[in-house]
């Protein structure tokens, strides 16, 4: 049984195989209207359920859209809908969902909920996005910066903000592909200890400054993040916390001349990035988006092929 729960737990040979597939996957449906099935799909008659416990746009469209095109078809599970919702244990829920579908993505606000989901489960389980990590949105991003700069090994990468469960994935991509990583994180805001422990253990390129400047000095891409992301409840300390670490156009100016923006959307402009960042040139924020589609459908493969 093959689960994509963190991009800790693959390997480096498996994480190149899926961003490989993606980009040929992508490659193959130019010029195809979005709901036309892969010339060959490779997963045909395969049903995905989706559990939703946050709100969500590009996860929700781009794993659904994402079936479809290998030759399944999805449905949609609001946890509150559900007996999930009104106390059914995860393993009742995990032994039943896997008598009817062929997988499950869960986007779930404990990643401990997710890791028990499949520890029970008989079929394929996805992270969709925890509190710890956000393993998918990582293969979109590499994805985006492997299409325009290429080798991903050479590239010095800065993270700018709250070290949350998008930098955590970041960490252990770094681990797996050996880019530098540099995080600029203010005190209190910095990755879990463990994933820095991780990081140091693997012999990866990672780096904690609580300076935003010496982070992006030099990168070949910034990547930010919104300040108060669902379930903060302290919005207005984050915001005051985390305001010297907007990427503004002179925070990007000390990157390099042909730097790329980052960032996984929603966005706040004006707050953690300007608007002349991330609706300028450099940015690929919109590549990024489109690109989880194509990761979506690699992983899922992935997961079908152990």
């Amino acid at each position: 049984m093959r689960h994509f729960l963190d991009i800790a737990d693959i390997t480096a040979a498996d994480l190149k195989a899926i961003l490989a597939d993606a980009a040929a996957m992508r490659a193959a449906r130019a010029g195809l209207p979005k709901g036309t099935p892969d010339p060959d799909p490779a997963l045909p008659g395969r049903a995905l359920a989706m559990i939703f416990e946050k709100s969500s746009t590009r996860t929700r469209v781009s794993f659904d859209m994402a079936i479809r095109q290998l030759g399944g078809s999805s449905l949609v599970l609001n946890a509150a809908d559900m007996q999930l919702g009104r106390g059914e244990s995860i393993p009742d829920t995990a032994k039943v969902l896997s008598r009817f579908v062929d997988a499950v993505m869960i986007r779930a606000n404990a990643h401990e909920d997710v890791v028990e989901f499949a520890h029970y489960a008989s079929v394929p389980v996805i992270n969709g996005l925890t509190d710890r990590s956000h393993p998918c949105q990582i293969v979109a991003d590499l994805l985006t910066l492997q299409e325009h700069f290429g080798d991903l090994g050479d590239l010095k990468l800065a993270w700018v903000g709250d070290g949350n469960n998008v930098a955590t994935s970041f960490i252990h991509a770094a681990a797996k592909l050996g880019f530098e990583l540099n995080l600029g994180c203010p005190d209190g805001y910095a990755p879990r200890e463990d994933d820095l422990a991780y990081a140091t253990n693997s012999g990866a390129r990672v780096e904690l400054t609580t300076d935003p400047r010496a982070a992006v000095d030099g990168a070949d891409v910034i990547i930010a993040d919104t300040f108060v992301s669902m379930g903060d409840k302290d919005a207005e300390k984050r915001l005051g916390d985390l305001a010297p670490y907007s990427v503004t156009e002179d925070l990007m100016g000390l990157a390099k001349p042909k730097a790329a923006f980052l960032h996984c959307l929603p966005a706040h402009r004006g707050e953690e990035v300007c608007a002349a960042v991330i609706d300028g040139p450099q940015s690929l924020v919109f590549d990024e988006a489109e690109n989880r589609l194509h990761g979506q459908k690699a992983i899922l493969k992935w997961c079908f092929a152990g």
